[in-house]
Parts: structure tokens; C-alpha cells; sequence
């Protein structure tokens, strides 16, 4: 497991985290954002697109999953509404998550840690006192 730990104390900040991390990631890649809500996960996503040059990335908190193409293809999940684990089965979880040609990010994805792939970045945000993010970027193989 691989720790990175930032603190950004603006948006400005979280983009250049957010564009250092889109260097290292690649196709096949799952990556799990988890946080309470407001805290930049959707945010984190949205610069990370637009490194890739996809700009019209959004919440996919109603719609579950939403598809961006640009150089690469990338799946943004939403676990948040989601209420069982027949749930995830049914939106075809599976099939996203082997997906080789695709880079995957999974909000709220500790709802359901059961379906996660082992190999995946989790990345974990929190919002401090004065209003600045922790965010703390895992690797597991």
C-alpha cells in the first residue's frame, strides 16, 4: 500500500493534485473516492477529466454511472443512492469494473468494499477546521 497525503487549501490546489495523480494513472485502473458529502470527490473526478480532455464531466449521483470519452474513457459511479448490492449487480458492476478499456472512479465506494477490486487507488478526502481538504491517496495491489 502506497500513501500520498496532501492538504489543499484551495481548488487551484486540488487541480494540480488532482492533474499530478492523471499522470499516473492508466486504463484498467479502478479508483475508489471516499468522503462526506461537499468534501471534492466530484470535484477531484471533474479535473481529472478535464486532464484527459473531457469537459463535460457531473455528478453521477441520479444517474449511477455516467461515461466520458476523450483520450481515454473513463466510468463515474455514484454508490451513494445505491441500496443493496443487487443493485450494483443489476447496473452490470462487474462489467465496469473489468473493463481494461476504461479508468473507473467509484464515489462513496465504502458502501459496498465487497464488489471493490483488491488492485485499486482509494482516495480519501476530508474537509479540516478551516475549511482546507486532507486528502490521502492509497495504492493497492
Amino acid at each position: 500500500m502506497k500513501i500520498e497525503e496532501y492538504i489543499s487549501t484551495s481548488e487551484e490546489e486540488t487541480k494540480k493534485i488532482a492533474e499530478d495523480f492523471s499522470k499516473k494513472i492508466k486504463t484498467g485502473d479502478v479508483v475508489v473516492l471516499n468522503g462526506l458529502l461537499g468534501s471534492g470527490k466530484t470535484f477531484f473526478v471533474k479535473k481529472v477529466a478535464e486532464f484527459f480532455n473531457l469537459s463535460n464531466s457531473s455528478s453521477p449521483t441520479f444517474a449511477i454511472v455516467n461515461e466520458y470519452q476523450g483520450k481515454i474513457k473513463i466510468f463515474h459511479l455514484d454508490f451513494y443512492r445505491i441500496n443493496s448490492i443487487e443493485e450494483l449487480y443489476d447496473i452490470g458492476i462487474t462489467d465496469y469494473l473489468t473493463d481494461s478499456t476504461s479508468v473507473v472512479f467509484i464515489e462513496w465506494g465504502e458502501l459496498f468494499e465487497e464488489v471493490l477490486p483488491k488492485s485499486r487507488y482509494e482516495i480519501s478526502f476530508s474537509i479540516n477546521e478551516d475549511d482546507s481538504r486532507k486528502i490521502i491517496i492509497n495504492k493497492y495491489e
